[in-house]
């Protein structure tokens, strides 16, 4: 139970992470990889350091959870303030 707790906390540190990345230039349209990358090496390394198909599948998840958080929230944003 422990692991999925701080794996949703890792979602937020990958969005930070990828917004860092988009402050110092890096194109937009490489950030979504970004934040797969950052997914996959937090799931093999923190998640699943033991079996690493499962690292990857979590690291993955992650990584789309954190793409899909930053752009629905971002269009929300936008949405109210047109």
């Amino acid at each position: 139970m422990l692991v999925e707790v701080y794996g949703v906390a890792i979602i937020p540190l990958i969005i930070g992470l990828v917004e860092l990345l988009k402050r110092f230039g890096l194109p937009k349209r490489v950030l979504p990889i970004a934040s797969l990358m950052f997914g996959v090496i937090a799931g093999v390394v923190y998640i699943h350091p033991m079996n690493v198909k499962a690292g990857i599948l979590v690291g993955l998840m992650l990584g789309l959870s954190a793409s899909g958080l930053y752009s629905s929230t971002k269009n929300t944003f936008e949405k109210n303030s047109n």
